[in-house]
């Protein structure tokens, strides 16, 4: 059976079956089945998979679309402004906290969905009734995140290439300021963070790349008892293949990573012991000083 992605206004993309063995191909716009009617999208990508494992609710592609039908869309696209603005004017009367985002109508004119961002829960009962009589069709309200709210505006990244999320991700995934730190990246914010001012999912992307190249090795700051005498961690970096370390009189010295992996192990049990990353040094004057307080 073959299956297809079909893309809808603002990067909004679902799988239909081609149970009608429709000669269909990418680029092309067809009619598809909709919550309670048709809706109509653009083909991006066709697979042939196995009956057996398609699930039966996947909803099945109807038609090619035609001149006409594209017309319509394109009439209810500029619909979708003044259904923007009449939105806005309600929500405004109902003294809404809400910030709309976007709206997106239904090919078959039979739903309206309304996306907005909002910091808490809403209670837009009021509003949809409004919205209902003036528009006579099924009216939702979809709260997004700011992250979905950069995927439909769609856009550049500081990359110059466009939005990851508005042209493959499908899930957006847990994105951390350690994610960051352990990349040695510059914490600031304006550059690390993307168009929707939350930090860049591209973080996650090489993240365990840098934990596999920095296996092992001390964090900055760290001391460390290597290539005969007692030397500080002070860089590394994983772009050039190499650590930067000092020694006591601070001179500064660019090992190539290879070559200080093989001193740190060929170093002694002790000194191993010591380089460890994270181990904490002794202090040597604790005992003393409980003793001295007995």
């Amino acid at each position: 059976m073959e299956i297809v992605e079909v893309q809808f206004k603002a990067q909004r993309k679902e799988l239909f079956r081609n149970s009608r063995a429709l000669y269909l191909r990418t680029g092309n716009y067809c009619i598809v089945q909709a919550d309670r009617g048709e809706d109509m999208g653009l083909i991006i990508s066709l697979a042939q998979v196995n009956s057996k494992d398609v699930d039966l609710d996947i909803k099945e592609v109807l038609r090619h679309a035609t001149d006409s039908d594209l017309e319509n869309m394109e009439q209810a696209r500029e619909k979708e402004r003044e259904a923007l603005r009449v939105c806005q004017d309600k929500a405004t009367e109902h003294k809404l906290e809400m910030k709309l985002v976007d709206v997106e109508y239904q090919f078959d004119g039979n739903k309206i969905t309304f996306y907005f961002t909002s910091e808490g829960r809403i209670d837009f009962r009021q509003l949809v009734k409004d919205l209902a009589g003036i528009f006579r069709t099924r009216i939702d309200l979809r709260q997004i995140g700011v992250r979905d709210e950069a995927r439909r505006f769609d856009g550049m990244g500081m990359c110059g290439r466009r939005l990851c999320c508005s042209t493959f991700l499908k899930d957006f995934e847990p994105v951390t300021l350690k994610m960051a730190k352990d990349q040695n990246l510059p914490l600031t914010p304006s550059k690390i963070s993307g168009a929707c001012g939350r930090l860049m999912c591209c973080l996650a992307y090489e993240l365990c790349d840098y934990k596999e190249l920095m296996k092992g090795i001390p964090k900055p700051g760290s001391k460390i008892n290597c290539f005969g005498g007692q030397h500080r961690m002070d860089k590394i970096d994983i772009f050039r293949n190499s650590v930067v370390l000092s020694d006591e009189e601070g001179n500064s010295l660019v090992i190539p990573i290879q070559e200080f992996r093989k001193e740190l192990n060929s170093a002694p049990e002790k000194d191993k012991a010591e380089n460890q990353p994270g181990k904490k040094r002794r202090n040597k004057h604790k005992p003393d000083e409980r003793k001295a307080a007995d």
